[in-house]
């Protein structure tokens, strides 16, 4: 198999940027909400972090297995504050399609270059971004049902506080970790 290009090397380490800063973002979710004394989402934010962990180490050694450098840029901060966790999610759903956006570019670059190892490993993040929106939308429609009721609030963050990270993601890492045997 060919080495990765020069373009996809670069265009793989900006999503490797992309989704520290998207772990990042979702820390920062995570604090506002335990600041509102709300466990379960701040739970459920941590876990998406954990989450976009997986997905840089994963990007982190294909870059690397494709015989590329990886070269880490600066990660902006994070806004610290929303309306409200209603308007938290939201904001973590267009943050997701942004994501969605620039893995369908990876795509595309991997097809104008003929590169089809690059392109059917970022298939599986094409997946995994349809499962990501689907997740955070269903809990927008739980809040929208719930129309801002204290208590309708707090049994979702309890359903929230339940959401453990998958064990296909724990693998994934677990994976890419282990040191690789000759052939």
């Amino acid at each position: 198999m060919a080495s990765i290009s020069d373009r996809m090397r670069d265009a793989l380490n900006g999503q490797i940027g992309a989704e520290i800063h998207s772990s990042h973002l979702y820390l920062a979710m995570s604090a506002y909400f335990q600041s509102l004394d709300l466990a379960g989402s701040a739970h459920w934010m941590r876990v998406q972090a954990a989450e976009e962990n997986v997905h840089v180490q994963k990007l982190f050694d294909f870059v690397v297995e494709r015989g590329g450098r990886v070269i880490l840029d600066a990660i902006a901060r994070p806004p610290a504050e929303w309306e409200s966790p209603q308007a938290c999610f939201e904001a973590a759903l267009e943050h997701e399609r942004m994501i969605s956006g620039r893995i369908n570019n990876l795509i595309n670059l991997a097809r104008q270059d003929g590169d089809h190892a690059s392109e059917s490993f970022l298939r599986w993040f094409v997946d995994e971004q349809v499962e990501e929106e689907a997740s955070v939308d269903r809990i927008i429609k739980m809040f929208r049902i719930g129309g801002g009721q204290p208590v309708a609030l707090l049994m979702l963050d309890r359903e929230l506080a339940a959401r453990v990270l998958s064990p296909a993601a724990v693998a994934a890492v677990t994976a890419s970790a282990a040191p690789q045997q000759g052939a």
